[in-house]
């Protein structure tokens, strides 16, 4: 073989591990979304909380999953549906959170998924890692309720006992303990493993294992405590309670309050991780961390998976992230008015038509230049 052919030939070789190395356990939430090939930006990513039953064809044909989670698989199908269902909802709920923001959580492309983003180890990162792994631990604990997955039910271990209150656990509690050690399993592989194989700490595993860890805690954080009063006339001599999940938007939010206060951090000698310029302040368990500084996203950089702000729908009177200023990045930004036409002032006849008048309302759009 040539040199210039060898070196090309060496290139794809590069090229096919680089792609491999990013496509990886997320790709699940992608399932079944409609890809067009005029890029990443229209994806549309499937909002359905019921993904057909893929069964245990899925764990092959899925790019980037490690052995263990293919295991995990195999040997437990009807689990996917409900990582697919946690997956797509820590997606969309991402999506929302960052909706206005110049980084606004957009899928990148291919099997990568989030794959650019996800190489950064940036506070972007650790939000992706944080809310997905949430996603996958509420996904099951529904799934677990609703008596979809044969290897768990709903949690009755505190069924029965007394409190000093006077009230008692009753009626059947979501079963998010189940559901998060089946996360972290399932979750945690690809850097459980990349660690096995070094055999050495890498301080970039450490911190997606941390922040896939805050995202479980987020849902534990946020269970809610459901009663029920028993007595003559709804006295409530009696009063049975039960554990409910949260709201995903409830942990979406306070998940985006943890990116906001998101903590750099380095790795300590004895194989733990600090804070950089706090030593002294520990790293809590809840926290979002990183370690390395966001990009700039304001321009358009395909390479490295930025999409650039321009384009992008602005607000001309907000002074928050959504406005044309921060938004557009200084750039300015294109105004455009845009003509309405709907039907108003409707009237019903007896009997029985209705009349309506037309009414036309005028609009201004402001898109980032």
């Amino acid at each position: 073989m040539g040199r210039g052919k060898w070196t090309a030939h060496f290139a794809l070789i590069v090229l096919f591990r680089i792609n491999l190395a990013l496509a990886n356990w997320m790709y699940l939430g992608m399932l079944g979304a409609s890809m067009p090939s005029e890029g990443p930006k229209n994806y549309d990513i499937p909002r359905s909380d019921e993904p057909a039953n893929y069964g245990t064809s899925i764990c092959s044909s899925v790019p980037g999953l490690v052995t263990k989670q293919k295991n995990v698989c195999e040997e437990q199908p009807s689990s996917m549906n409900a990582v697919i269902v946690g997956i797509r909802r820590g997606i969309l709920e991402c999506q929302q959170q960052f909706q206005s923001e110049r980084w606004n959580c957009t899928p990148e492309g291919d099997d990568n998924v989030f794959g650019y983003t996800l190489t950064r180890g940036s506070r972007e990162t650790a939000f992706i890692h944080g809310i997905l792994s949430a996603g996958v631990v509420h996904g099951l604990t529904e799934a677990c309720s609703a008596g979809n997955l044969t290897m768990c039910s709903c949690d009755r271990s505190q069924e029965g006992l007394s409190t000093p209150e006077g009230w008692k656990w009753g009626g059947c509690s979501d079963n998010v303990q189940f559901a998060t050690m089946f996360a972290r399993h399932f979750v945690d592989a690809p850097e459980k493993e990349s660690r096995k194989s070094s055999r050495k700490r890498d301080v970039r595993d450490m911190m997606n294992l941390h922040n896939n860890n805050a995202g479980r805690l987020a849902i534990s954080r946020y269970m809610q405590r459901k009663c029920r009063c028993h007595g003559v006339s709804g006295s409530c001599e009696l009063k049975t309670c039960w554990k409910k999940l949260p709201s995903f938007v409830e942990v979406g939010n306070y998940l985006k309050r943890k990116y906001d206060e998101s903590v750099l951090i380095s790795l300590k000698p004895r194989k733990r991780l600090r804070r950089r310029g706090k030593r002294k302040v520990p790293v809590r368990k809840d926290d979002l961390v990183y370690i390395n500084k966001s990009p700039n996203y304001c321009i358009e950089d395909p390479a490295n998976g930025i999409f650039g702000t321009s384009g992008r729908l602005c607000n001309k009177t907000s002074t928050g992230p959504d406005g044309c200023n921060l938004l557009c990045c200084g750039r300015g930004y294109n105004t455009q008015v845009v003509t309405h036409v709907n039907r108003c002032h409707c009237k019903f006849h007896w009997c029985c038509y209705v009349t309506c008048r037309k009414c036309t309302t005028e609009l201004e759009i402001y898109t980032c230049k």
